[in-house]
């Protein structure tokens, strides 16, 4: 499945800046990284996965081009905003059948922090319900997976 969210990006990675949101291991954004973005930002809420993520940057050599924050998603994005950061790419893998898609969704529409020609990836389990648009952010795209979906949302301007 990565191999194919990544084939379906490539043109998105060169130059990206990209935000890696419910991080984990962070293994969405080192591939970015390791694929020609320029820096990323690692939001978890978990200490030990904020630990892990700073170690394979350091393993992967690219603790320079990242960023590790510990802390509510929801905060942390609002915090992001008011420092006027905007990204090319945010990856979105939050902990199945919470309704944290659509939360977090509406999160980043209202805090407009995609570059106009950016892109969000949701990956979440086919029984989490995503919204057709959020804010400005409208779904243009789900690839299954077994029971996993990677469902593509681009921010479009308001008719």
């Amino acid at each position: 499945m990565k191999e194919a969210l990544f084939s379906i990006i490539a043109s998105y990675i060169p130059d990206a800046e990209v935000l890696d949101l419910y991080a984990g291991t962070g293994n969405l954004g080192i591939e970015a990284l390791s694929r020609g973005a320029v820096s990323a930002v690692f939001v978890d809420n978990s200490r030990e996965a904020c630990r892990i993520i700073n170690e394979n940057l350091q393993h992967t050599k690219m603790q320079d081009k990242g960023t590790v924050i510990n802390g509510n998603v929801q905060f942390i994005i609002s915090k992001l905003a008011a420092q006027n950061n905007m990204y090319d790419i945010i990856f979105m893998d939050p902990p199945y059948k919470k309704n944290f898609i659509v939360e977090t969704l509406n999160i980043l529409a209202k805090n407009d922090i995609i570059k106009k020609n950016g892109i969000v990836i949701a990956e979440h389990c086919i029984w989490d319900s995503v919204p057709e648009e959020s804010g400005k952010l409208r779904l243009i795209s789900s690839r299954r997976y077994g029971e996993t979906v990677l469902s593509f949302y681009k921010p479009v301007d308001e008719l």
